[in-house]
């Protein structure tokens, strides 16, 4: 069993193995014609089931055969450009090659002697996004799993600095298109959901800063602490940008911690056209950014980015045999030159223990095709969503919702005839399930005022105008045929 470690005498082995996958899916990726094979659970469940993890295959090249039919026949291929579901983003190829360097290396973030170099790329990283953001020059940072873990760990730190311990009077602000990891952060902490105050939004689906500051005036008065508010810079149903310099002033004023998920609309951090979108984000107390969206990296790859890095220290836990409280002990002898001097632990600031070297794939991404090369992709899929958007707007069949600030799209299929709305929601829950299953394309789907719509995410350069008209197309002859048949059936 020895051979199947990775060390210097498998060295030979292990890059067989790894060729001969990466071959595999090469292949699998140039020849995918549609993102979905329309696989069932009901079909793809008993193949799975039948394997037996007891009686291993002992070959990577059996493995990967089997890895066919359980896996990469039935993958949803985000690449594909008729992809157009959930903030799944294609990958770029220098972001993969980190991915694989990593694994094989297998650095933990967690301290200095499981990672060293790792250290101090992921702290640059940090600098290089705080820098982008403008948070000023104490400003720090931890890469993370995703941006639910990055929001927890924000309001973590805003518990931790409002003015009073009494967890009952803490309030979190929020729009009520805000990311739910807000309300399950609350819960987490102890704040519970009811924390959390829904602002609504405006008919741009951007949180009404008049009525925002209404209601910080209401929880001064009844005693109450505004512990946070929480901006959204590209919100998951409709990539809206909240007001955040209203949002900052206020913040300001009612002594609240602001952050801005910007977990959807960091790429605009790279965009040489559009960054001042984000205009008022260097104002924040904390940001996430979520580089595995419109950074076009891997899953995961996440950071919470904070302007005052003594606030991370709300995260700091100390253990004897991993970072002990003496810095530069490590249990060795001091010597002469002090050649450990202060040693830096990112377990310090993070809430994870364990944690994958998941900067290298930003790394090498900014080393191959620099920040400008990400900004013009995620400024091409904006620019899509515009002539997306144009199309819905002249298209009689559909009624799309607002004109984008990002790259998303929500829109609902209207028949000409009148029928109940009923009726239409149901025509485009079957729309998108229909073209699920067929799988010639992908779509999600979301409620606007309890009304059922669909949805672009358009995060890929390669799809086209010409694929969305086709898309609404499909659609439209799904939504017909369940209409047809209902009044057949009636």
């Amino acid at each position: 069993m020895r051979s199947h470690l990775l060390n210097d005498a498998t060295a030979e082995s292990y890059r067989r193995s790894v060729t001969e996958g990466v071959e595999r899916v090469a292949a699998k990726l140039a020849a995918t014609r549609r993102p979905f094979s329309g696989v069932t659970p009901a079909e793809l469940a008993p193949v799975i089931d039948a394997v037996d993890l007891d009686r291993p295959l002992g070959d990577a090249s059996a493995a990967l055969d089997e890895l066919e039919d359980v896996y990469l026949r039935d993958a949803v291929y985000f690449h594909h450009p008729r992809y157009l579901g959930h903030l799944n983003c294609p990958v770029v190829i220098p972001a993969v090659l980190g991915e694989a360097v990593l694994s094989a290396i297998n650095s933990s973030l967690d301290t200095w002697d499981q990672s060293a170099g790792g250290t101090l790329i992921e702290r640059k990283l940090v600098d290089w996004t705080t820098g982008r953001i403008g948070l000023g020059p104490a400003a720090d940072g931890v890469f993370t799993s995703g941006g639910t873990q990055s929001n927890l760990q924000a309001m973590l730190l805003a518990r931790e600095e409002a003015k009073t311990k009494d967890l009952a009077k803490l309030r979190i602000f929020s729009s009520e298109c805000s990311h739910f990891s807000v309300q399950k952060s609350a819960t987490l902490l102890g704040l519970g959901a009811d924390a959390v105050i829904s602002i609504p939004v405006d008919r741009n689906k951007r949180m009404q800063s008049v009525v925002l500051a209404a209601e910080l005036e209401a929880c001064r008065a009844e005693g109450l602490v505004p512990m946070a508010i929480v901006a959204t810079a590209g919100t998951t149903d409709f990539g809206s940008i909240d007001p955040l310099p209203e949002i900052a002033a206020l913040a300001d004023e009612y002594g609240a911690w602001m952050h801005v998920d910007a977990a959807y609309g960091c790429g605009l951090l790279a965009s040489r056209t559009r960054r001042h979108l984000l205009d008022g984000i260097e104002r924040a107390d904390s940001v996430t950014v979520d580089y595995h969206k419109s950074f076009f990296q891997p899953v995961s790859s996440s950071a919470l980015l904070v302007r005052d890095g003594a606030t991370l220290r709300h995260a700091t836990y100390h253990a004897d045999y991993l970072n002990p409280r003496q810095a530069g002990d490590m249990g060795a002898p001091a010597t002469p030159e002090g050649l450990w001097g202060k040693i830096p632990n990112q377990v310090d600031k993070s809430l994870q223990t364990t944690r994958r070297f998941d900067a290298l794939k930003l790394w090498m991404t900014l080393r191959v095709m620099g920040a400008d090369g990400i900004g013009e992709l995620f400024d091409e899929v904006c620019d899509l969503a515009r002539e997306g958007h144009a199309l819905l707007a002249a298209d009689p069949r559909y009624d799309v919702v607002v004109e984008p600030q990002l790259s998303t799209l929500v829109y609902r299929y209207v028949p000409e005839a009148v029928t109940s709305p009923a009726e239409i929601d149901r025509a485009n829950l079957y729309a998108r399930k229909a073209l699920f299953a067929s799988g010639e394309a992908v779509v999600a789907g979301t409620k606007v005022d309890g009304r059922q719509y669909l949805k672009f995410t358009l995060l890929n350069p390669e799809t086209t105008a010409a694929d969305i008209a086709a898309v609404l197309d499909l659609i439209a002859g799904h939504a017909e045929q369940y209409l047809g048949e209902t009044l057949v059936h009636a």
